[in-house]
């Protein structure tokens, strides 16, 4: 595999030192105890965050991250809580994002990160999986369903940032470069209240979200980012995938507006077997305990329902809203 870039920690004892501390807090929140799982991959190690790794009676479900996060901000708030009594998890730190895993990354546009992402389910020795992944963790899902599709029982992608491109809307813009421009913790706090949450119907306990603010603020000031974005994938690309495919959206993403990315799914995705929309959640959808909810009903098949069946979730009340796919 060759190699495009190579991401860094300025200092990376101080990085370890950070991490050691953050994970710790994230597993007192969660009350989860984590099996970290160092892998020699394709891309150099890749750390791997397990839950009920040894329960080889239960499915497997592995969970690849968005841009700029790293796997536990699934399980901030106990948000896993809907999947750990049902099935194995695996966290995958991907490797040139700001975690434990190394920088080294593959060209964005080749299937490379599938065969990597594939890589990671053998060495874990997991032949097969339900695959999620949020954002850019859409894309590396996707990849893998290209690459080693009988590996992948289904893919569910959340808020995926492979659709349509990064929305270049003035607001959406103003508030993702201002904690680049201004690293401080009221920017990041600004850019997390209007594009990560949405007001006081999506957001996470005080305790989460210090959490997440420092792991921005740190990796913004200590990590040099070579990665490539997110893209929007070919219809060419699209239309290889054979895998079972379910897309979890919310109406309130300022990054991939939802809109675009459905119209992409439905038009492209042959094997599409679902669509959810949720209302009043940013693009931080990982961090919903109602969209872990639809994740864990998805993952058991208790949401199954005929292709292109779209279903809003009202955030208060929870209530299930037909929606017609025509």
């Amino acid at each position: 595999m060759k190699i495009n870039s190579v991401s860094y920690f300025k200092n990376l004892p101080a990085a370890m030192d950070f991490f050691n501390n953050w994970i710790m807090r994230v597993a007192e929140l969660s009350g989860t105890s984590y099996e970290r799982i160092n892998l020699e991959t394709a891309l150099g190690e890749t750390v791997v965050w397990g839950i009920n790794r040894d329960r080889v009676d239960l499915k497997t479900i592995v969970i690849f991250p968005g841009f700029r996060t790293c796997g536990l901000f699934w399980d901030l708030d106990n948000g896993l809580k809907p999947l750990k009594g049902e099935f194995r998890i695996f966290l995958v730190d991907t490797n040139g994002q700001p975690n434990l895993s190394d920088g080294n990354t593959p060209d964005i546009k080749s299937n490379d990160y599938g065969a990597w992402a594939a890589d990671v389910l053998k060495k874990l020795r997991v032949g097969k999986a339900i695959v999620a992944g949020a954002s850019f963790g859409a894309l590396v899902g996707l990849k893998l369903c290209i690459v080693a599709p009988r590996m992948v029982e289904k893919v569910i992608l959340l808020n995926p940032g492979c659709l349509q491109t990064f929305s270049l809307s003035l607001r959406n813009l103003y508030y993702n470069l201002l904690p680049l421009i201004s690293p401080t913790t009221n920017s990041v706090e600004k850019f997390l209240d209007n594009a990560v949450f949405h007001k006081d119907k999506h957001s996470v306990s005080p305790a989460a979200k210090k959490l997440v603010t420092e792991y921005e603020l740190f990796a913004i000031k200590q990590y040099v980012d070579k990665t490539q974005k997110p893209y929007a994938m070919k219809a060419t690309e699209l239309e290889d995938v054979i895998s079972d495919v379910y897309l979890v959206v919310s109406d309130k993403d300022p990054l991939f507006p939802y809109q675009k990315s459905v119209k992409a799914a439905r038009k492209y995705i042959r094997t599409l077997r679902g669509i959810f929309i949720l209302a009043d959640i940013g693009h931080g959808i990982e961090t919903s305990h109602k969209a872990m909810e639809i994740v864990a009903a998805i993952a058991s098949g208790k949401e199954e329902s005929p292709p292109l069946n779209e279903r809003t979730y009202k955030s208060e009340p929870v209530n299930v809203i037909q929606v017609s796919s025509d």
